[in-house]
Order: structure tokens, then C-alpha cells, then sequence
């Protein structure tokens, strides 16, 4: 069974076509409120477009993702600023962190106690976890319709793969607690997003983030299902001529306690 770990970026398409990931991203900015001189991570920083933001405010930012794609695409638009490649698994530094940042990422991260055991290890007593991630139900319209085409045209282990992890306010928070955190701020809430492209919005959708769907089946056969699951979704995806992913995200402040 395919995982998110066979996700496949493509740095250019993501800033070109599905920039609203970190544009929106900026509302979490300002929840982080990035202080002079604080040191920051943020946690799968993409193509660095928000980390920038952060250095902007005067922090000490180190930008970090799994994919070295984006990191080399950070590193060419941002060469300032410090970029790196690693797991949110499987990071350390010698000098904890004020804050770490997380926004559009967590969701990716299926062993989601080793991520949050990394951020709090690498947290100072009283630094804060600010981070946005997909809610649950997000794009349940669009994973279901993935998964009936799939298995209708007989690709059964595909139609199974896992690629996110979208949980409830209560189970996020729970686990975040349990590991030694204090929430001061949880929010789930809806967010419809503007798909750019407004004939193949969903297509193009699936291309980028839900690839690992289509992991070893033959391109020719590919088209077809994506024709079939942009079809299935339209009566709750298109209206007045624009595609939208229906977004359900979950918002979330923690301290780390002393």
C-alpha cells in the first residue's frame, strides 16, 4: 500500500498554480506574531515564500522541509536565509527554538507523535507551536471520489493509499497535550479555495498534492481516471465557472510548558 511518503513535488507547479497554500499562510504569520531577534523554525517551509515573511519581522529563521526540490528553490529565490532538508520525524538542533511554525505540512505526516516529539524537543520551556493543517473532513469530497475511481478501474491498493493525516480539534489537541503542551487557541473551520485553473482545477489538484494516489500506474491510464474523479466532484466543486477544494483546516497555539 502506497503512503504519503511517495509524494512527489513539483516545486515549479506549486508556486506557479497552488500559491494559495502559503498565501493564505499568512494569516498564520501574524498569529505567530515573529518577534525581533526570536529564533523561528518553520517547519516544511516549502518554497520559503513564509519564511521570508518571518525574517521580514527581524527573527532568526531557519527554514526546513522534506523535500529537496523546494528547498532548492527556497535557497535560489531566498539565498539570505537558512534553508535545510529534513523529516518533521527527524530533526535536531543544539539550540532549541522561541517558536516553531507549521503551515500546510502536519497534515503529510502520518507518524504524527515522532513530529510532534520533534517539536517539542527542539522547543525552549515556555517557546510556542503556531501551526495550520488540514482539518478533518478536508477534501472528503475529492479523497472519496479518488478512492471509488480507483477502485473502479480495478486499482484496488491504490484506492487505499493514505496520504494525509486530517484530525479532529479534540484528537490534535489531545495528543499535543499528552506530550506536554498548553493550548491556547484551537480552531476548525471551513475554507473553500479557489482552484486556479478553471477547467482542470481538480485535475490539476490531484497532479500536485495527491500524486501518490497514482503511484505505478501506466500515464495513459491515468487521464482517464482524473476525468472521472473531476466529474464526480463537480455538483459540490464548480459553481459560477471556478473550481474550488472544499478546505476544512484546524488552526492551533500551544506553549510548550516549563
Amino acid at each position: 500500500m502506497a503512503t504519503a511518503t511517495d509524494m512527489k513535488w513539483n516545486a515549479r507547479l506549486y508556486d506557479d498554480k497552488h500559491n494559495f497554500v502559503f498565501k493564505y499562510g499568512e494569516d498564520v504569520v501574524q498569529l505567530l506574531a515573529p518577534q525581533q531577534g526570536e529564533r523561528i523554525l518553520d517547519l516544511g517551509c516549502g518554497t520559503g515564500y513564509l519564511t521570508n515573511l518571518i525574517a521580514q519581522a527581524g527573527a532568526r529563521v531557519v527554514g526546513l522541509d522534506k523535500s529537496a526540490p523546494m528547498i532548492e528553490r527556497a535557497q535560489a529565490a531566498y539565498p539570505d536565509l537558512d534553508f535545510r532538508v529534513a523529516s518533521a520525524t527527524d530533526f535536531h538542533f543544539d539550540t532549541p527554538f522561541d517558536a516553531i511554525f507549521s503551515n500546510a505540512t502536519l497534515h503529510w505526516v502520518l507518524e504524527k507523535e515522532s513530529a510532534i516529539d520533534n517539536i517539542y524537543n527542539n522547543l525552549r520551556p515556555g517557546g510556542r507551536l503556531i501551526l495550520e493543517m488540514g482539518g478533518k473532513g478536508n477534501v472528503e469530497d475529492i479523497v472519496v471520489a479518488t478512492r471509488k475511481a480507483l477502485t473502479r478501474h480495478g486499482y484496488y491498493s491504490n484506492a487505499a493509499t493514505q496520504v494525509w493525516y486530517f484530525p479532529s480539534v479534540g484528537e490534535y489537541t489531545t495528543l499535543l497535550e499528552k506530550r506536554g503542551f498548553r493550548i491556547q487557541f484551537a480552531a476548525h473551520f471551513d475554507r473553500p479555495t479557489e482552484l486556479q485553473d478553471t477547467e482542470n482545477g481538480i485535475k490539476d489538484w490531484i497532479k500536485m498534492f495527491g500524486n501518490a494516489f497514482f503511484s505505478n500506474i501506466p500515464d495513459s491510464e491515468v487521464g482517464p481516471v482524473l476525468e472521472e474523479i473531476q466529474e464526480a466532484v463537480r455538483p459540490t466543486n464548480y459553481r459560477n465557472h471556478t473550481w474550488y477544494g472544499n478546505y476544512k483546516r484546524l488552526r492551533i497555539a500551544a506553549i510548550k510548558q516549563q
